[in-house]
């Protein structure tokens, strides 16, 4: 994800990183050199015209604009609630790290809290790699012991074994009487948050939107913008490529975005920053245990998820 300052208004209108220009510039220059056509050979090329003008464009336009909206939204509040689900992970781990180091019975620096420690974080990690099908045996290795290491590699659902290997750390606590039940209970509320958190996230990203109502609303907005030169020619002449690929950019860019924000735990420029969050979930995390901080490379003027 992409992250950046607050610009003026005026850099904002050349903002190039981040945006979906990039990826429409073929759509939209091929729209371009096709109303360019249009307006050359008009009234020599083709004698029929085609009885088209801007009216029904405006008032279907209009239409399309609101199926659009309702499509953004939908996409939109895909990426809110898993953004909701990352920031509730965050203040899950906090809190388990917390009633670790001061509820368990245990030393604040003892190596059974920094293995409780490691293995929150190393959930934090399991999730964002279990969306994004990416290996997590670099994260692993550093956070986790070898035998763990070892037993997660076969393993479809990492982020579920995890949880379950830190319940099995409270019971054995419970076992040893380092633990109070009340506390234990306090313990198996947060683990079980952190299992509702896994079960959002794999429904935002096992449950897309319908592909019969993405591909209606696709093809619906090509067909508009590759008609409307056709609609414009009389009444613009040759400022029709222009506005027509002003119009068109409108209406496509707002699907590309739809498109990119729809699943939100992906790497595109737009998607959640999950990296991030893995690294404050981690820096926090050390930090309350008085551990040494890990240096994370950002740069400063945005960052790239």
């Amino acid at each position: 994800m992409i992250r950046r300052k607050p610009q003026n208004w005026f850099r904002m209108l050349f903002v190039w990183n981040g945006s979906v220009l990039p990826q429409l510039l073929p759509r939209l220059g091929l729209l371009f050199l096709l109303s360019s056509v249009i307006v050359f050979f008009r009234g020599t090329v083709y004698h029929y015209k085609i009885p088209l003008n801007p009216t029904p464009f405006t008032l279907f336009g209009i239409t399309l604009a609101i199926f659009l909206g309702f499509r953004n939204s939908a996409s939109y509040e895909r990426f809110w609630e898993g953004r909701k689900l990352w920031g509730a992970l965050l203040i899950d781990c906090r809190s388990l790290a917390r009633q670790a180091i001061t509820l368990s019975g245990y030393e604040e620096k003892s190596p059974e809290v920094l293995r409780f420690i490691h293995q929150l974080i190393a959930f934090a990690y399991a999730l964002k790699h279990q969306l994004r099908r990416t290996d997590p045996t670099a994260d692993f290795d550093r956070l986790l012991s070898p035998e763990l290491c070892v037993h997660l590699q076969n393993k479809q659902f990492k982020p579920v074994i995890l949880v379950k290997h830190m319940a099995a750390w409270v019971k054995l606590a419970r076992d040893q009487g380092r633990i109070e039940p009340v506390v234990q209970v306090a313990f198996d509320e947060n683990l079980n948050k952190l299992s509702e958190i896994i079960g959002g996230c794999e429904r935002i990203d096992t449950t897309p939107i319908p592909y019969s109502y993405r591909v209606l609303l696709h093809r619906t907005v090509y067909l508009y913008c590759f008609l409307l030169p056709f609609g414009f020619v009389d009444s613009l002449g040759w400022l029709t490529p222009v506005i027509v690929t002003f119009i068109a950019y409108t209406f496509v860019a707002l699907e590309a975005i739809a498109d990119e924000i729809e699943n939100p735990f992906g790497t595109e420029p737009n998607d959640l920053a999950l990296n991030a969050i893995c690294r404050t979930v981690e820096s926090s995390l050390l930090e309350m245990a008085d551990r040494p901080l890990p240096s994370f490379r950002e740069d400063n003027r945005y960052a790239i998820d």
